[in-house]
């Protein structure tokens, strides 16, 4: 009577469902704009990730998507009763998500009385399905000058993309929780063995700038040309470290920081001496 009970509660409970495939970081941006919000609530048909701004497609459920995560199912233990309750008042169990049992929402052991509720997964655990669900934006890299970089001259560095907050919710009833990622640094790998962090997206250049000025928060000067690497060209790497906060129920923690990262090639040439006529 027990555990047909828990079984039928924590279908409605623990039920979690996700697109057919596992997209990488940086290929599903959520619809970040106006709202940075991914909704994955428990119960709700999967979704597809979606460009900015443009609601989620509903997926066909009875395909791979709806197979990927199975419904929590409870797993009687063999453990002793709690003092205080005597043989057959209810049971020991482990709350398994997944068929491996290594999804967020699995836990355990929990007790559950003899015809009672299985209590839902904590706030924690919700957020890290929020967290393992967030997806961050790809990395757009600009530099100026266009086109060649020069030796000796300001190089100007920043981010035209991948340096908003994003977060992601997930819900089971009675519990809500949100995963938040924060961009904080951007390490730039230049290629003549330089390496630059900043702690903002960088300042787009502008064209009234004098070219001589350096960037107020992100740059760098070559000072050598790329004509003796392959492609006669610096690979460039900037990437990007994101902390991850959540919240929910009145609780709130970290989990692990993320990292985004995108490549470029710049070519350096050997600066001309300008000639300003006599």
């Amino acid at each position: 009577m027990l555990i047909k009970t828990v079984l039928a509660v924590a279908l409605l409970l623990c039920s979690t469902t996700t697109s057919a495939v596992a997209e990488p970081w940086g290929n599903v941006n959520c619809g970040q704009h106006p709202t940075p919000v991914c909704d994955l609530a428990a119960g709700t048909v999967p979704t597809n990730g979606q460009q900015p701004g443009r609601p989620a497609e509903p997926v066909d459920s009875t395909g791979d998507a709806a197979d990927e995560y199975s419904d929590c199912r409870y797993k009687p233990v063999d453990r002793p009763n709690p003092p205080d309750q005597p043989e057959e008042s209810g049971g020991w169990f482990m709350v398994l998500c997944s068929p491996d049992g290594k999804d967020p929402l699995s836990h355990g052991p929990v007790w559950i009385a003899e015809g009672g509720t299985p209590p839902p997964p904590s706030p924690e655990q919700v957020a890290r399905v929020a967290y393992e669900k967030l997806r961050l934006p790809q990395l757009a890299i600009f530099s100026s000058p266009v086109g060649d970089q020069l030796v000796n001259l300001p190089t100007w560095l920043w981010l035209a993309s991948g340096w908003e907050a994003v977060n992601a919710t997930a819900a089971v009833p009675g519990v809500s929780a949100t995963a938040t990622a924060t961009p904080t640094a951007a390490a730039w790998s230049l290629g003549d063995g330089t390496t630059v962090t900043c702690a903002v997206a960088g300042t787009p250049y502008s064209a009234s700038t004098d070219p001589a000025a350096p960037s107020p928060d992100c740059g760098h000067t070559y000072r050598r040309s790329s004509a003796d690497q392959a492609g006669q060209a610096f690979a460039v790497t900037a990437t990007v470290r994101w902390t991850v906060t959540w919240s929910g129920a009145g609780q709130s923690g970290t989990f692990p920081d993320l990292t985004t990262t995108g490549t470029a090639s710049f070519r350096v040439a050997e600066s001309q001496a300008l000639n300003n006529g006599g």
